[in-house]
This record gives C-alpha cells, structure tokens and sequence, in this order.
C-alpha cells in the first residue's frame, strides 16, 4: 500500500478519534498522553533492536558513493563518500532516533506551551508507521533482501532544492565516484 495513502488515512483516522475525546476531562488527557509515550517509546525500541541487530552483523563490506553538494552548507561540489555497510546502517538509524527527539520537542511545545491537545491522538500512531516502513527497518527486522529499492545507499525523493534545481541524488556509478575523488572532493571516510 502506498505510505502517503496510509498517512493520509491516519490523519483522517486521528482528527475523527481526537474529535470524539473530551480533552477537559483528566482521565481522557492522562490516557491519551500515556498512549502517545507509550508509542514513542515503541518506535525507539524498534530502532533499538534494529541497532543491536547491525552492530551483531558487523557487515565491513565497503560502500562507495557520491552525495550531491549542499548549497544550505556552502557545498558547491559532490564529494565522494567511502563508508562501510555497518557504518551507513548505523548512520540511517541515528538520523531516523533524532527524529524522534525532533517529534517529541515539536510535540512538548505544541502540547505543554500552546495547550494543544488533538496533534498527541494524531502523531501517536505515525511514529511507529514510518518505522515500520522505513528501509533499515525493512532490512534488519524483516530480513529483506538489500537488492533494488533496499541498495545502499537508499535512494530518496528529491528535495524541494533538487526539485528546483534539477540536482541529482546520491549516486553510485564507477564514474560518479571517480570523478568525484579526483576533484580534490573524494576519499572522505565517514566514521
């Protein structure tokens, strides 16, 4: 099923729920917020697990690939990135456990200082969706084979800047690399 159908749904799903509870009432506000932790909770433990399952495997196998430049950062060439499968899992993994954090910090300020309520039914369930279908999680808890849309380095939709711009995404032909570490922009192990 397509995630931004699923997504959508939820939404939907949520604000119907959300408009149902009476938030005045403590009881109701106490439960919603335990089940909102409760899911974070669950979605850092997914990720968890799928950590220990990396760091078990231990997978040296190298990877090599180029990132498009970062304008926002001052990048203005691609520069050649050489890593290894353990290390590119792990790093997905910490980006995918700072989101979390994100979530929680966007969703204390929403819930704690604008007294909004109705986004804690909404965000609940999401977290642990997109855990669920993201590409590491796909790997390491499911067992699916890294072939296709699983490669490394997992491909992502294009940015609102790459959309504009017409930039590329990360890329992993012999002479995209090449090139790259040629320019004096290759080489750079990522530990």
């Amino acid at each position: 099923m397509n995630p931004a159908f699923t997504n959508i749904a939820i939404m939907l799903v949520g604000m119907q729920v959300a408009k149902k509870l009476d938030f005045e009432n403590p009881d109701v506000l106490f439960y919603t917020r335990a089940f909102y932790i409760a899911c974070q909770v669950l979605t850092f433990l997914i990720y968890f697990i799928v950590r220990f399952k990396i760091n078990s495997k231990n997978d040296l196998t190298t990877i090599k690939y180029v990132e498009p430049p970062n304008p926002m950062s001052g990048q203005t060439e691609p520069r050649a990135v050489v890593t290894t499968v353990k290390e590119y899992d792990l790093q997905q993994v910490n980006s995918q456990i700072k989101g979390i954090f994100t979530g929680l910090a966007m969703m204390g300020f929403m819930h704690i200082y604008m007294q909004y309520t109705n986004p804690l039914v909404m965000q609940s369930v999401s977290g642990i969706k997109s855990a669920l279908e993201s590409n590491i999680v796909k790997i390491h808890l499911y067992g699916t084979p890294a072939t296709g849309d699983l490669k490394r380095p997992f491909k992502s939709a294009p940015g609102f800047l790459e959309a504009l711009t017409g930039g590329a995404g990360v890329q992993t032909d012999k002479a995209s690399v090449e090139n790259a570490e040629v320019s004096g922009a290759g080489g750079i192990k990522q530990d």
